[in-house]
């Protein structure tokens, strides 16, 4: 069935309550309640929660704003406590002590210092492990619990408490760590990155797939926050979607190592229509600080190319796995020829003849697949 905002609403209420102490404007709590809703209405859920914004924000013991069983845990192991609770639910349920209807499925909310930085040895490991479970990285770029630091998602140029921008430095000058990557690099089923655009449909189709894909799933979810990144409250949405048409955050999912881009922008916008709103940029726009954003460009440009060619390469495999193993060995066979004929003194009639016969070979192959073997 197409997704429909309202129904989905209407039909799945929150499982995360009003009440919770997040800061206006802020991108974690409309991320939580559409992962959330993703879940089937007689589906129940344990919550694994690393040390953040949402933690603190959402949990003050023996109150919870989480409708769903609940575990805070500290920044370095989230993905090992959801994979131990997710362990002991499979030996319960093997030894008859827990009904076989009752699904349970479970989830790990980080924000990127829990994840990128300090629980990435745990996150490794549960999905190396193969765990049944859903890690969800809310990535605001800094550690802004507490006090805005820099971590290892914070963009190039970023100013932040432990990378201030100033006359000598401008700023972080690191490039941010592409961890959607890494985790496709553990070739776990599903791999997803998204963000609360377009009516939630990204968001929530995703969070559909990660939950009820056997196995680890990953999703990355760019979460703006007013007070580390400078933007009014009421600006949220505009953040985001600014995020996506100018491919600083691009929306992609990968699907037992097979990439798809879920939107592509008619028009990419220029990355400074995405900076400007936000006052941890705002020295890239003084005069002389040109070459920041062209670099700041070029990188975006560079990333979203590379995805570009991950998705053309994906398909190209896809629907023609017979061919690649052909034009492997074509491509073998015909440098080994060409090696011999133009090392040795070989006659000039034979060097033509043969280099009449490839472009033969090239030709006959692109009537008969439609694409020249060589060019993907």
């Amino acid at each position: 069935m197409a997704y429909n905002l309202k129904e989905v609403m209407a039909n799945k209420p929150s499982r995360l309550t009003a009440g919770h102490r997040m800061c206006a404007g802020c991108g974690a709590p409309p991320i939580a309640r559409m992962v959330l809703r993703a879940l089937k209405p007689e589906d129940k859920a344990v919550i694994s929660n690393a040390t953040g914004c949402m933690e603190v924000s959402t949990f003050l013991y023996p109150y919870t704003a989480w409708t769903d069983s609940y575990i805070h845990t500290a920044f370095e192991c989230a993905a090992a406590t959801a994979s131990g609770a997710e362990a002991a639910y499979k030996s319960l349920k093997k030894q008859g002590k827990l009904p076989e209807n009752q699904e349970v499925k479970f989830i790990t909310f980080g924000g990127d210092g829990g994840t990128y930085d300090i629980g990435l040895q745990s996150l490794s490991g549960a999905m190396e492990r193969g765990h049944d479970m859903v890690y969800v990285c809310y990535d605001n770029g800094a550690y802004m619990n507490t006090g805005i630091q820099r971590s290892s998602a914070t963009p190039r140029f970023a100013d932040t408490t432990t990378s201030p921008a100033g006359s000598v430095i401008p700023g972080k000058m690191q490039s941010r760590k592409d961890l959607t990557e890494i985790m496709v690099s553990h070739h776990i089923p599903y791999v997803g990155q998204t963000i609360a655009v377009n009516n939630f449909k990204d968001l929530y189709e995703k969070s559909e797939k990660a939950i009820y894909t056997k196995g680890p799933a990953f999703l990355n979810v760019l979460s703006p926050c007013p007070r580390g990144w400078g933007y009014p409250t009421d600006m949220l949405m505009q953040i985001n979607k600014l995020a996506v048409e100018t491919c600083y955050w691009p929306l992609y999912e990968v699907v037992d190592g097979k990439y798809k881009i879920t939107y592509k922008p008619a028009k990419k916008l220029p990355i400074e229509e995405f900076l400007k709103p936000q006052k941890r940029f705002k020295h890239m726009f003084k005069p002389g600080n040109e070459w920041m954003l062209e670099e700041f460009q070029n990188e975006v440009d560079k990333r979203w190319q590379a995805l570009l060619d991950l998705e053309k390469l994906s398909i190209w495999y896809e629907l023609y796995p017979k061919r690649c193993s052909f034009t492997i060995i074509l491509g073998n066979y015909i440098y080994v020829i060409a090696y011999f004929l133009y090392t040795y003194n070989t006659p000039k009639i034979i060097k033509l003849s043969w280099t009449w016969l490839i472009s033969l070979i090239f030709f006959l192959y692109t009537l008969t697949f439609g694409q020249n073997p060589y060019i993907i």
